[in-house]
């Protein structure tokens, strides 16, 4: 039977950092009141004219370096992007062109924060139906393009960058399942509206905040069982939460869902902030080179986002 395995796996931030202490400068807030409702101390923001694509390309680049095989061997691209350099070409198609790969296929999937679930779980199943055997999943997101820096509840939670895997055909299990559902009737709770303002198309996050978090906290809930569930497996089997960095609060949600300490999640919503796509790619590559994460290690990845969506995986490392 074959399997997809993760095989490679590399991030990339921004250089330019954008602290609690900075928007103080801007904003009716203060570090104390951002980092106790959110977590968030930092977050890093693209320079003027780099594009998500250039994030997805740093961390495609490290991921490909670190399976030890050649680029010339991935045969299929897929970016998780809510922020594409253009309405198109897709940002996939970019990245392969500053790669220098030709003629395999690429596309971008759009789910917001759970879009590197998303393409896990499409790559997962090209490589079970032997529609492709090495595959670069990209999340990669330049959110600070939507953020509308006057609105308090909303600037401070969002930051940029990517992370990528190589996803390859194995005799050996990797991915053990994935699990994604969306409900679009919670469109306006979280979404990015097109707003005519003096004659000039703006786009900004709009969220309540409130009741996206009750949601968000409650549906994880049931993603959880529902992995464990397909599985057979108990709470204690997982060793490592890797989710989506939202909110440090959904975090502890979620562990105490798993009856497990916070030592065993990997966090980096205090330096990265909201990363949407690339989030749990970033939270994977930290938990790696932090040398928490290690071979056999069972991971339980989630994430929840606009639309809603939200999904799971469930990876033998």
């Amino acid at each position: 039977m074959i399997f997809s395995k993760i095989i490679g796996v590399g991030s990339y931030l921004p250089k330019k950092i954008l602290t609690n202490k900075d928007l103080e400068k801007s904003l009716d807030t203060t570090d104390e009141w951002i980092t106790s409702r959110t977590g968030i101390k930092q977050r890093h923001i693209v320079s003027p004219g780099q594009q998500t694509s250039d994030l997805a390309f740093e961390a495609a680049r490290k991921a490909i370096s670190n399976s030890n095989i050649n680029t010339d061997k991935i045969d299929l691209i897929i970016v998780a992007t809510t922020t594409p350099d253009k309405i198109f070409p897709s940002t996939a198609c970019n990245v392969q062109t500053k790669l220098g790969i030709k003629n395999c296929p690429a596309f971008d999937i759009q789910a917001v924060c759970s879009g590197f679930i998303y393409a896990l779980s499409v790559a997962d199943k090209f490589i079970k139906t032997k529609s492709a055997k090495n595959i670069l999943v990209i999340g990669a997101d330049s959110m600070s393009k939507i953020t509308d820096y006057t609105d308090r509840s909303n600037a401070i939670l969002w930051g940029d960058g990517a992370g990528a895997v190589v996803l390859s055909a194995s005799d050996q299990q990797g991915i053990l399942s994935t699990h994604i559902h969306a409900d679009g009737k919670y469109e306006e709770l979280l979404h990015v509206p097109k707003r005519n303002v003096e004659n000039k198309i703006e786009q900004t996050i709009e969220m309540q905040g409130s009741q996206v978090f009750k949601i968000a906290v409650n549906t994880l809930d049931k993603i959880v069982d529902e992995t464990l569930i397909a599985n057979q497996l108990k709470k204690e089997d997982i060793d490592w939460l890797v989710p989506h960095q939202a909110n440090v609060r959904i975090l502890e949600a979620t562990a105490k869902k798993l009856e497990m300490g916070m030592d065993k999640v990997i966090v980096t919503i205090d330096r990265h902030g909201n990363t949407s796509a690339a989030s749990i790619p970033l939270a994977l590559d930290d938990g790696i080179q932090n040398g928490k994460i290690k071979t056999g290690h069972l991971l339980l990845m989630e994430a929840f986002g606009g639309g809603f969506t939200w999904g799971s995986a469930l990876i033998r490392y």
